[in-house]
């Protein structure tokens, strides 16, 4: 049975109504910390410690741990060997809409190779277990007495807390979940939810100026020296120095990401190419970043000298010598707190602030966003024969990536999570991505397994309205080799609280950036290069955490491979440009229309206009903002009333050939057959000639406007000079209203006065001599 295919429909955003914050129901005193989501119940069992509990072994010992039985559903905690006093303080919770039993079970066992004996038990009536919500401080554990099966009291005690509670309490974070008892305790860490926070980033510049007293081993030669310096596994290295001594001279400044705390060291080594291929070396000397100056602003940091040293062993006879050789180099080495690393793309980036804590702005507002459910998942793999997938939630805002628990095997999982960020600036953009979980086996078993992307929803908080909660399904699309897929919706609830609406709207006022990339820009090339470093760095520093955010996550949330070739892309962007353009283009049709008096009451309005504003001129800028602001007025009712969302349409995404996505997909460099190679190289050679034309064209026109003036054909420029020398006279002695009138009336007269040939400027332009006749 064929798949339906999606309906357009299928892609856009949906208003939701959910029940946030629980309805306001009596009783219910949900703290506003939740009132984003839906409010969920659990039951939740602390098990604290036991006492005096009694030996079931023939030696007398004990292997305690306990299991907390609620009808289908059971937990246990860890076993302690040969100890009658163990202590556990482990949570577990019950989702409360899969609770069937009645009543809930806590077994004390004694663990055993054949089989686990029992030792004493506790169980509880469902209906008399108090409700305790935040900020309600947490319910106090108390001792109860065990029983046998028969519901006689025995020796042994076990310290408990039993209450129902929402997914706001305390415990629900770090508690066992029944809806995850089947994945294994080393895999429990995969599976709940974290907050990160990445690593503090700087710039480190090195300035590397000059160095001195040099000793090549070669000393019959000019020795070609250059500096290499590496950071991690970063790598930089100057120019060869022109001066060919023993003193040479750079002058050159090295750049470098490094994070916080700093765990590698600077080295510096001086070489000397003495063939192709081949470096000696001169000395090297190793700086610990935290000995290194931090700068704020544009303020030079002092230079210093430091000793690079070189060691030879010599053989003298029988006996070997060690030697060392020191000379010295100059370097301005600091660490740049005033630039802002930039760790993603500047299109969707999420932060603007300088390294420094010091120079930062205050805080402009809060933004708010609910993780409620997703609905429509499709299965991304096999468990048992079946499609599952377990699923859980990346949301990326500053320095602050959160990730919610692992809902297993549902293909309509309901996180109901709440999270908090400061926004310092409004056009910043919100990443939320929606990924499958393959590390639930934990250990060695999941080694190598990488986490499947479902989607992501970017969200710009100045498209948001200020204190208005936006409730959306928002599409989860993949491109994938074979086109574009929805997989499902994710429901999102968010919301932009601003703490004062004029610091806001200044914000609007300053630049982007902070003022080092003005004062002292980087370029292009560099910010590429260091962007690279700055996420290999937070996807190393984020692969390290427990639970860890693999690298195939950060780098599909900080949209790593955003600046590779693609077709669909180019040719997406193309159709943006003439987007921008159309109005241009617009406005020009309209006024050829005015021009040929296919209206002709619109074109008389307009020559009557054209008067006023000739014997007025004054009245030219006031028209027209004036004009501008009743547009602005004109449009407040069309206005968009949702948050943007991926758009397959905007991304021709839709209706890209598969070719073109298989090749947007390949890998680099390429991993393709060579007759596919072949083919798009061909591809890319015609597109690309097309585009070389265009600029051509382009760059013709400019050389005629030069050519105006620089004689490469003097009869044109002849002619443009004396016509020059006669305009200046006649516009000397006549008033610019007439002339600005004449122009006018000439430019918008009648088509009766109108002929198809050419104007003459345009003749004359046309016949201009352009550069082209040199191209080889």
């Amino acid at each position: 049975m064929m798949q339906r295919p999606f309906r357009p429909e299928d892609y856009s955003l949906k208003q939701t109504s959910p029940h946030l914050g629980g309805g306001g129901v009596a009783g219910d005193k949900l703290t506003s910390t939740y009132d984003l989501v839906e409010q969920m119940q659990y039951l939740y069992v602390r098990v604290v410690k036991a006492k005096d509990l009694p030996a079931k072994d023939i030696t007398g010992s004990l292997d305690p741990y306990v299991e907390v039985k609620l009808g289908n559903y059971k937990g246990t905690t860890r076993h302690f060997e040969k100890k009658t006093n163990p202590e556990w303080n482990q949570v577990f919770a019950f989702s409360k809409d899969r609770i069937q039993a009645s009543n809930l079970e806590v077994i004390v066992k004694d663990k055993d190779f054949v089989k686990d004996d029992f030792v004493g038990r506790i169980t509880f009536d469902l209906s008399e277990i108090p409700k305790r919500v935040p900020p309600d401080s947490p319910l106090a554990p108390q001792w109860y007495r065990l029983e046998n099966k028969n519901g006689d009291k025995i020796k042994g005690e076990l310290m408990l807390a039993v209450w129902m509670g929402t997914q706001a309490d305390e415990a629900f974070p770090n508690a066992w979940h029944s809806d995850a008892a089947t994945v294994p305790s080393d895999g429990l860490a995969n599976i709940r939810s974290k907050v990160y926070l990445t690593p503090k980033l700087w710039y480190v510049r090195v300035n590397v100026i000059e160095a001195q007293d040099l000793q090549p081993i070669d000393k019959g030669r000019f020795p070609e020296v250059f500096v290499k310096a590496s950071l991690g596994n970063q790598a930089l290295r100057t120019r060869i120095s022109s001066i060919r001594g023993i003193n040479p001279v750079w002058n050159e400044d090295l750049m470098f990401v490094a994070a916080e705390p700093f765990e590698e060291h600077l080295s510096i080594s001086v070489e000397d190419r003495v063939g192709p291929n081949k470096e000696e070396l001169l000395g090297k000397t190793i700086i610990p970043l935290q000995t290194v100056d931090r700068r704020l602003d544009y303020k030079p940091v002092l230079s210093r000298w430091y000793t690079i040293e070189k060691h030879v062993v010599i053989t003298e006879g029988d006996k070997k010598k060690e030697l060392k050789f020191s000379s010295r180099i100059h370097l301005r080495i600091c660490l740049d707190g005033g630039y802002h690393v930039l760790d993603e793309s500047t299109h969707y980036s999420s932060d603007f602030r300088p390294t420094a804590k010091q120079l930062w702005k205050p805080s402009i507002g809060v933004l708010e966003l609910g993780i409620l459910n997703a609905q429509g998942l499709l299965p991304m793999k096999t468990k048992d024969g079946k499609g599952t997938i377990d699923s859980y939630c990346i949301a990326k805002y500053g320095q602050k990536w959160v990730r919610t628990r692992t809902i297993i095997d549902s293909f309509a999982p309901k996180w109901n999570e709440q999270y908090t960020w400061e926004v310092y600036d409004p056009c910043t953009v919100l990443t939320i991505g929606v990924f499958d979980n393959c590390n639930l086996q934990g250990g060695e078993k999941s080694a190598g397994t990488r986490d499947s992307k479902i989607g992501k929803v970017r969200i710009r908080l100045s498209t948001l309205e200020t204190d208005k909660v936006y409730t959306h399904a928002y599409p989860l699309l993949v491109l994938l080799p074979s086109g574009v897929k929805k997989m499902g919706e994710v429901q999102l609830a968010v919301r932009f609280t601003s703490s004062s609406l004029l610091n806001m709207m200044h914000m609007y006022l300053l630049p982007l950036l902070p003022k080092m990339h003005y004062l002292f820009p980087l370029s292009v090339t560099q910010l590429d290069n260091l962007r690279h470093q700055a996420t290999q760095i937070v996807s190393m520093r984020l692969g390290r955490a427990e639970p860890p955010l693999r690298k195939e996550i950060v780098e599909y949330m900080l949209d790593v491979d955003s600046h590779m070739w693609s077709m669909r892309k180019s040719k997406a962007n193309f159709s943006r440009i003439m987007g921008v353009l159309s109005g241009i283009i617009a406005v020009g049709k309209w006024f050829d229309q005015i021009c040929n008096w296919r209206n002709p009451l619109t074109t008389v309005l307009i020559h009557v206009l054209f008067v006023i504003l000739v014997l007025y001129p004054e009245l030219i800028l006031p028209t027209v903002f004036l004009y501008l602001f009743l547009i602005g007025v004109w449009y407040y009712r069309w206005r968009p009333r949702h948050p943007p969302h991926m758009d397959t349409r905007l991304s021709h995404a839709d209706t890209a050939h598969p070719d073109e996505l298989d090749e947007e997909f390949d890998t680099f460099p390429t991993s393709r057959p060579p007759d596919i190679v072949r083919m798009r190289y061909d591809r890319l050679r015609s597109v690309a000639g097309k585009i070389q034309t265009v600029v051509g064209d382009l760059a013709t026109q400019g050389e005629r406007l030069q050519s105006l003036l620089s004689w490469r054909d003097p009869r044109a420029t002849a002619l443009f000079v004396i016509f020059c020398l006669v305009a200046a006279i006649v516009l000397y002695v006549t008033p610019f209203r007439l002339v600005s009138f004449l122009a006018g009336i000439y430019l918008l007269r009648h088509p009766r006065f109108r002929h198809k040939m050419p104007s003459v400027p345009l003749n004359f332009f046309r016949r201009l001599p352009a550069r082209t006749d040199s191209m080889l």
